[in-house]
């Protein structure tokens, strides 16, 4: 398989064909929903907390045409069905995220770690998905617990870098002084704090040297 393109997509008021009803279907759906995405549902039998969760339902089989108008389909069924959902979708050019079915996979949903306005995916190419789980709780662990701070410093000296002209190259280095500068020594410190300075030792990359992030 070549390498895959890592994509966020924005799936909010558009159209996901999600294809099963159980458990798996399920999970996928609580995704979904979050996404924004405007989500129908079909299959023979669906479980109740699908039922309750305000989207629209075809129960009955899968038909071709229900890939019509979707912009991204979910496939959580029986790898024969998926394998029929795959076929229908590839004919309309729509990409499909077969569940735990690699094989009939178009796209790849992916462990997802999101903190502070900050969001982090791991993909294994659907092939080994307790890795990505593994992958995500360990980055989980090492990220800053204030993360949120660092993400609104960046976005703040983003727009005087833009304004001012500065170069791409440059800013690394001067995003990496002023995340340093957020746990500088003779700075007042609550408690919480304290407990982040003692987390900066264990980010070995925010203590880097300058010429790292060139």
């Amino acid at each position: 398989m070549a390498d895959l393109l890592p994509l966020f997509v924005d799936l909010a008021a558009r159209r996901v064909l999600l294809v099963g009803g159980g458990r798996v279907a399920e999970a996928k759906l609580r995704q979904l929903v979050a996404a924004g995405a405007d989500v129908r549902v079909v299959a023979p039998a669906i479980g109740a907390p699908i039922r309750a969760a305000g989207v629209e339902i075809a129960e009955r089989e899968f038909e071709e045409g229900d890939v019509d108008g979707a912009w991204l389909v979910v496939a959580a069924a029986t790898p024969e069905v998926n394998r029929h959902v795959a076929a229908a979708a590839e004919l309309r050019r729509v990409f499909v995220n077969a569940v735990d079915d690699p094989s009939n996979a178009t796209a790849y949903l992916s462990g997802v770690l999101r903190r502070g306005g900050v969001t982090i995916a791991i993909s294994t190419s659907g092939d080994a998905p307790g890795l990505t789980a593994l992958l995500r709780e360990a980055l989980e662990a090492v990220l800053p617990v204030d993360l949120e701070r660092w993400a609104a410093v960046a976005r703040l000296r983003r727009r005087t870098w833009k304004r001012d002209g500065v170069p791409m190259e440059s800013r690394k280095p001067l995003l990496l002084r002023a995340l340093n500068d957020l746990y500088a020594k003779g700075s007042s410190l609550d408690s919480a704090r304290c407990e982040r300075v003692e987390l900066r030792a264990q980010i070995p990359w925010l203590n880097s040297p300058e010429d790292s992030w060139l």
